[in-house]
């Protein structure tokens, strides 16, 4: 039995013939043969775009990525009161870019899986 946490090669196939794979309830990347994450790019994009309104870092949290999304928000507000309000185009750009990379596929959920 291999480790769960490994990636499987590409085309690997359940235990059972048609049978869900138990390591991979929401199915595997085509071409990479890795788990998909049960969390949703989509999401987890939309609650980063809130940074539109200055409370970035939702969408970091939502994917598991804790320390990264309260750093973000608190980083944003402190930055943001400092500069007396003029700052407050940080967080929009901050938001804007994280997520077009959560859209584009390049972050990755807290266990380093796709998200679907």
């Amino acid at each position: 039995m291999t480790d769960p946490s490994w990636p499987s090669a590409p085309g690997h196939l359940p235990a059972y013939p048609g049978q869900p794979d138990p390591w991979a309830p929401f199915g595997r990347h085509p071409v990479t043969g890795q788990p998909y994450s049960d969390r949703s790019k989509v999401v987890a994009a939309l609650l980063q775009l809130l940074g539109l309104f200055g409370f970035l870092g939702f969408g970091r949290i939502y994917l598991g990525q804790t320390r990264l999304g309260i750093a973000q928000l608190l980083g944003c507000l402190v930055f943001t009161a400092i500069t007396f309000g003029f700052g407050g185009g940080v967080p929009i750009i901050w938001g804007i870019v994280d997520a077009i990379l959560i859209l584009t596929g390049r972050v990755h959920d807290r266990q380093g899986r796709v998200l679907r």
